[in-house]
């Protein structure tokens, strides 16, 4: 089988971290979320919990100023070692390996743009209107309701800041991605399918992924 890359980009109760799951076993390949947090803690002998998993509510003065700016690792007696852009930068060492070894599905973490540079790639972004995600989040969530709106409105909120200081970009701005897709219009089936059938389509026409 030729090599596939799909990255997943989601707002929080749209599913698509279960769209990746559901991508991932029917294609037979890896499944990559929160397993990229401990890889780069492995690779980096940083404490886990230091990394930030799109939760960093960057400052609107840094987001000004343009955020993330190298992608240069620091050594551990840098001072800057534990920084968050530093951390940033192993993770993304880490889905560039990842990415390179062999087809997988990579969750987040700006994996769309770190990725930019390689050819094949398939790109989501996976979303749906507000009160779908509030079912959604409901049933893994046993706060109040008025709580798991806030809770949808921070995360997301923190997704796009994380998004906007390390790639410049809008989070939500289709033109980051090959997909934007709906999965409250499509279900999460459907929106497997979905992704499935550009897939193939895009193995016919984009000379780089005809292997």
């Amino acid at each position: 089988m030729e090599k596939i890359i799909i990255t997943i980009a989601r707002q929080y109760g749209s599913g698509g971290r279960t769209v990746g799951k559901m991508l991932a076993e029917r294609l037979q390949i890896p499944y990559y979320d929160r397993e990229i947090i401990s890889m780069a803690s492995e690779d980096s002998g940083i404490n886990a919990a230091l990394f930030q998993d799109e939760k960093k509510v960057h400052s609107l003065r840094a987001l000004l100023t343009g955020g993330y700016h190298s992608n240069k690792l620091l050594s551990p007696e840098s001072a800057g070692f534990t920084k968050d852009d530093n951390l940033f930068t192993y993770q993304a060492k880490i889905i560039r390996q990842l990415a390179e070894e062999g087809s997988c599905v990579l969750i987040g973490r700006c994996a769309d743009h770190v990725l930019k540079e390689m050819p094949g790639v398939v790109r989501v972004f996976v979303h749906a209107p507000a009160d779908f995600c509030l079912r959604e989040a409901l049933k893994v969530n046993s706060q109040p309701e008025n709580e798991v709106v806030k809770l949808i409105a921070r995360t997301d909120d923190y997704r796009a800041r994380y998004y906007k200081y390390y790639t410049g970009k809008e989070w939500k701005d289709a033109l980051n991605y090959d997909l934007s897709l709906d999965s409250s219009r499509l279900g999460f089936d459907g929106t497997v399918e979905a992704i499935l059938a550009y897939i193939e389509v895009r193995k016919k026409f984009d000379p780089q992924m005809q292997g």
